[in-house]
C-alpha cells in the first residue's frame, strides 16, 4: 500500500465541498495536489461517493 499522507481539516473540507459540487475526481486530486488514489481511498473512508469517480 502506498504512504499515507495526513489530511488536514481544510484539505478534507476542500474535499467535501468540491464532492458536493460534482467535481470529477481527477480534477479535486490536481487543486489538492494529491494522487487519484489518495483522493478516491478518502473519499471511501468519509463515505462520499463522486458523482465521476473517473
Amino acid at each position: 500500500m502506498s504512504v499515507e499522507t495526513s489530511w488536514s481539516l481544510d484539505a478534507v473540507q476542500s474535499l467535501r465541498s468540491m464532492a458536493r459540487e460534482g467535481m470529477p475526481v481527477a480534477v479535486i486530486s490536481l487543486r489538492l495536489k494529491r494522487p487519484v488514489d489518495a483522493v478516491c481511498a478518502k473519499l471511501a473512508e468519509l463515505g462520499i461517493t463522486s458523482k465521476a469517480e473517473a
